[in-house]
């Protein structure tokens, strides 16, 4: 099954040309030391917001040949932990394939995980991280997986899996955490959340985090795919974590009554 884009031309240009030329000019390439990163989390607005958060990620980390998505549902429709199996994604960019091994071997390890395309079709979570990963990385493969709220030995369940699949491949991957912060609050109030919600990713703490957006009722909307990026990068050996860049959407509107935050962290 091809993957059409659902969010080209709202989300980022529908065009080919002009989609390569808005993301050349949001990456930093003049960075040329490049981290060998475990995970990260980036945002996954449209460009005009989260864009250069997103851009200060991927400018600054090496693009492996399999990269593993992990985005929010915020559709509602699909599988619990959906994860599209085989086939490609197309963007105006043009195709990326699924990386069908480590997609198979996470389906067979993780008793959560649904092969499923509903999901997948109309949420842009993953989708907006692709013109990224195709411009830095002409032939890169991904493992697309959308996830809904469960509990915590689950995501521990298809952390582990992610981690197998990737010893059992002998591949090398990266894990992205798509996830928007506080969403809609003033800018004050968000960045406050933020910044507690930033602190235990740095830590890499997943049950400080989870006990934060609990406590403080932080909307970062991404949150479990943050969870089991940290369970997974941990158990391949990451240490250390850094805070690439944080902004609002007041950033680019100047509106800061109702602000969404967005965060962009490298794990090694």
């Amino acid at each position: 099954m091809k993957r059409l884009p659902s969010v080209a031309g709202q989300f980022y240009p529908e065009t080919g040309p002009a989609l390569k030329s808005e993301v050349a000019g949001l990456l930093l390439t003049k960075d040329k030391l490049k981290e060998k990163a475990i995970g990260v989390l980036v945002p996954h607005a449209g460009y005009m917001y989260s864009g250069h958060v997103a851009a200060s990620v991927y400018s600054c980390i090496e693009i492996p040949d399999t990269v593993i998505i992990l985005g929010p549902n915020h559709t509602g429709t699909g599988e619990t932990f959906s994860l599209f199996k085989e086939g490609s994604w197309h963007t105006p960019l043009g195709d990326v394939d699924v990386d069908e091994n480590i997609a198979g071997a996470i389906l067979a390890k993780c008793k959560y995980v649904k092969e499923d395309t509903k999901a997948h079709l109309f949420e842009h979570s993953l989708e907006v991280q692709l013109p990224f990963l195709q411009y830095l990385k002409k032939d890169v493969m991904i493992v697309p997986i959308v996830l809904s709220a469960y509990n915590m030995a689950a995501y521990q369940d298809l952390a582990a899996a992610i981690v197998s699949a990737i010893k059992q491949t002998h591949k090398s991957a990266l894990i992205v955490a798509s996830s928007d912060m506080t969403h809609y609050e003033i800018r004050e109030v968000a960045e406050k959340k933020d910044k507690v919600a930033i602190e235990a990713i740095l830590k890499l703490s997943e049950t400080q985090l989870m006990s934060s957006i609990e406590q403080l009722s932080i909307s970062m909307c991404g949150y479990i795919p943050a969870v089991v990026m940290l369970i997974a990068a941990k158990a391949l050996g990451a240490k250390n974590a850094r805070l690439v860049k944080y902004q609002t959407s007041g950033d680019a509107t100047g509106d800061y009554d109702a602000v969404v935050g967005y965060a962009g962290i490298t794990i090694t």
